[in-house]
């Protein structure tokens, strides 16, 4: 049986113009070139062209088949539809590899090995631009469904790490637009019954939700930590010089102003807990005894220590 590859391009938002429909022409000679598209196949021969190229350049939407069962789907938005974040945990190694030029997102679904030699034999390529092309406009409006079916293929597929995280599960998943039901026939993904499917899915998904915030809490764990540790060495290195700063807090209580209060406590409630730390409360509170007979008369200042918790005299 002799090889067969069909290849079909879309241009919707702008048509081509007649100096990229010449650029296109000195590619292929006897494909149908119109300003909205291309179409062609070959049985001997192939595209002397990169589809990714033609993609970046003219085209919106490219669809690919062959007969030695692969397919291949290609949709091309402006960059401002997604941000970066929202599309990262869906791509895949092969079958939804996400991309991007200075103007547009590039989503390119993938099947390279189907064993489904049947279809392949008797599909010519032709019907499925018209069943898939609609998409383009349910990811326009922020639909992520199309690109979750994407990474579930690459997921039963094989090709993600056992590490990898499932991404959120999109709204209405349940109910498939008739486009993403032809991308899920495009991709031979196995749905099972939608709505089983689904709360399977929706299982996997707390299961990784799970795994996600038992990490999260080991991450504020370490941070904590960490912030512990930086904590206890500020406070030895205030201890080691605790007599300056005796000083500096009496310092700034004689100014007998709100700013001056403020820093002297600020100070104190550091000392509080360096003493702690260091030797013990007990001696901080006769340190602050002294400090506070030297400044009875303040209102203001014993007021701050009291509702600092420091004294309550």
């Amino acid at each position: 049986m002799s090889e067969y590859q069909y290849y079909e391009f879309a241009a919707i938002d702008r048509p081509l113009t007649p100096t990229e429909i010449a650029e296109i022409r000195a590619v292929s000679t006897r494909a149908v070139i119109t300003p909205s598209g291309f179409v062609n196949h070959y049985e001997w021969g192939d595209l002397k062209a990169d589809p990714a190229d033609w993609i970046r350049r003219y085209f919106d939407a490219f669809i690919y088949t062959a007969n030695w069962c692969s397919c291949r789907l290609a949709l091309r938005v402006p960059l401002a539809t997604f941000r970066k974040a929202e599309l990262k945990p869906f791509a895949t190694k092969y079958v939804l590899t996400v991309d991007a030029n200075d103007e547009h997102w590039i989503f390119d679904w993938a099947l390279d090995e189907s064993e489904d030699y049947d279809r392949f034999a008797a599909d010519d390529g032709s019907g499925w631009m018209p069943r898939l092309m609609p998409m383009r406009d349910e990811l326009l409006h922020g639909d992520l469904r199309p690109l979750y079916l994407g990474w579930l293929a690459g997921a039963s597929g094989g090709e993600l790490r056992e590490d990898a995280q499932e991404p959120e599960v999109p709204p209405g998943l349940s109910e498939l637009s008739p486009p993403q039901q032809a991308l899920v026939e495009f991709l031979e993904i196995d749905p099972a019954t939608p709505r089983r499917s689904v709360a399977e899915l929706r299982e996997l998904a707390e299961s990784a939700a799970a795994v996600r915030l038992e990490r999260e809490a080991k991450e504020r764990s370490k941070q904590e930590a960490e912030r512990g540790r930086q904590r206890k060495a500020h406070l030895r290195q205030l201890m080691a010089e605790v007599d300056k700063h005796w000083d500096a807090i009496d310092a700034q209580a004689k100014r007998g102003s709100a700013s001056g209060y403020t820093q002297a406590v600020r100070v104190l409630v550091d000392l509080a807990e360096g003493y702690t730390l260091t030797s013990s409360r007990k001696e901080f509170e006769r340190a602050l005894r002294r400090f506070v007979v030297r400044h009875a008369t303040r209102d203001a200042l014993l007021w701050r220590l009291k509702e600092a918790g420091l004294w309550s005299g």
